[in-house]
Order: C-alpha cells, then structure tokens, then sequence
C-alpha cells in the first residue's frame, strides 16, 4: 500500500471513529425526562389494567420510568429515553391508554433533557 493510500485509510478510519462518538454524544443529548398526570376513568377495577398497558407501551418502546395510582384517582409518573420515544409514549398517554381507561385529561410537566438514564426499565409504585 502506498504512503498515500496508507494516509488516507488512517484518516477514514480516524472519521469514522469520530462521527461514532459523536452519534454517541448527540444520543445522550437527545434523551428526554417528562413528568406525567393522568386524570379519567383510571382507578377501581380497570387500576391494574391501566398500569399493566403503560408498563408495556413503556417497555416496549425502551423507556425507563414508572408509575403509579394516586389517592386523588388520577395516575402518575415519568418517563425517560430518547425524545422520539418519549414523545411517542406522550401522544399515547394523551390519546390512547389503556383499552379500559377513558382520558380526560393528560398533564405533563418537568420536560428535560438528560444525559443519563435515573431508572432501568419500567416499574409499578405502590
């Protein structure tokens, strides 16, 4: 191989190593906290469906978090992840929840970017 053929697989390499940290960085800056308030129909019988089917909406989208029931009957928690995924599980949480829940209202609060994850996966409080 020539010197300068030598130079330039040094220099693609060297850039591709470069562009890597940099997607891992800009990973890490587009990672999202939020803060959740459900109020509706989300307490009773149909409570443990309801943090059943935002348990799994959250795992499956690979979001850290919890949730919980509230005395107040509303259901509360935070999610964290990358923002797409977080704005996905938002859109959900608004509009969709669980087959048995009827929304009307979702508040969110306390929307953040992290660098780092505070849960692994995604658990029920009591």
């Amino acid at each position: 191989m020539s010197r300068y053929r030598r130079g330039n697989f040094v220099l693609t390499i060297l850039l591709l190593v470069l562009v890597t940290m940099s997607d891992v960085v800009n990973a890490d800056a587009k990672m999202l906290s939020l803060d959740f308030e459900i109020f509706g129909r989300v307490q009773g019988f149909w409570f443990a469906l309801v943090l059943q089917y935002t348990e799994e909406a959250g795992r499956k989208l690979g979001l850290s978090g919890w949730i919980k029931n509230t005395r107040q009957g509303t259901v509360v928690g935070q999610v964290q992840g990358a923002a797409d995924k977080v704005n996905t599980m938002k859109k959900w949480l608004s509009t969709v929840g669980s087959p048995s829940s009827r929304i009307d209202r979702a508040d969110f609060s306390n929307e953040k970017k992290i660098s780092k994850l505070d849960f692994k996966g995604f658990s029920t409080r009591f």
